[in-house]
């Protein structure tokens, strides 16, 4: 028999939105190769791939076309979507994932998922003039943390028009490029875009992982801990953000939109 996989759009309630993840619930161990072939023929921002553990909980691992990552949050929520909606796991239980990034879980409340993520406080940099070439416009904050960069930007209008240099942006010595503003022309606290082309993705359209320093980053700019967040892609997709002590709860919805079979799995 094949090996099951799954497209799901995360943070998003509707098909065609939001941000693709393909999803493989291993019936065994694979290799290093073969997972990052099958995450290079899915061509998607991220491929998810879980193993199940004896004690219920799942080894996570994340996969872009081009390389494996640390963390991913659209995967993560893409994949307890699938355990819970394929029958691996019950709605009441709470999907527990072993990473790179360490223990991350996830937990339904009403439509949403809600996940548990690892906060990281972005620091205050030089700006790189490399970087404001590349995005054509000069920063009000630079800061970085996680392998990033954190760039704020005058106005939604700005981070919504932004055309960057991605052949210039691969030439910095970062994983990506977070942009961000605080909302002002619609319901969301702050919007944000995350381009990462030296991992293989120009721009990503939702990330979860993202909003694991730009939380910290708007508390202390609004004063407050709760937001309601967008991520403005040409996809789009919407984030409930919450900082609780050092970590970052994330809330988002979840479709599943194709379901197959790998015929060499």
């Amino acid at each position: 028999m094949g090996q099951d996989i799954f497209q799901v759009d995360a943070f998003t309630n509707k098909p065609f939105a939001g941000n693709p993840a393909a999803v493989c619930v291993l019936p065994r161990s694979r290799d290093d190769g073969w997972m990052q072939n099958i995450a290079k023929e899915m061509n998607l921002s991220e491929t998810a791939f879980l193993l199940r553990q004896d004690d219920g909980s799942y080894n996570l691992r994340w996969f872009t076309p081009a390389t494996e990552v640390p963390l991913c949050g659209h995967a993560t929520l893409a994949s307890a979507h699938v355990l819970w909606e394929q029958g691996y796991l019950q709605p009441e239980e709470t999907a527990r994932f072993h990473t790179l990034s360490g223990l991350l879980t996830a937990k339904r409340i009403g439509e949403w998922i809600e996940l548990d993520f690892p906060m990281q406080v972005p620091a205050a940099s030089e700006i790189p003039a490399d970087l404001m070439k590349a995005l054509g416009t000069k920063p009000k904050y630079v800061g970085e943390t996680h392998r990033n960069y954190l760039v704020e930007l005058d106005s939604e209008e700005i981070v919504s028009n932004l055309q960057p240099d991605f052949s210039l942006l691969k030439t910095l010595p970062v994983q990506g490029v977070i942009v961000t503003s605080q909302g002002t022309n619609s319901e969301y606290d702050f919007v944000s875009r995350y381009f990462a082309p030296n991992v293989g993705i120009d721009e990503d359209p939702v990330t979860g992982s993202a909003h694991c320093c730009l939380a910290p980053y708007w508390r202390d700019r609004l004063g407050k801990d709760n937001f309601l967040a967008y991520q403005a892609s040409a996809r789009g997709g919407v984030i409930k953000v919450s900082c609780q002590g050092d970590r970052v709860l994330l809330g988002g919805q979840a479709v599943l939109v194709l379901r197959g079979e790998l015929v060499d799995g």
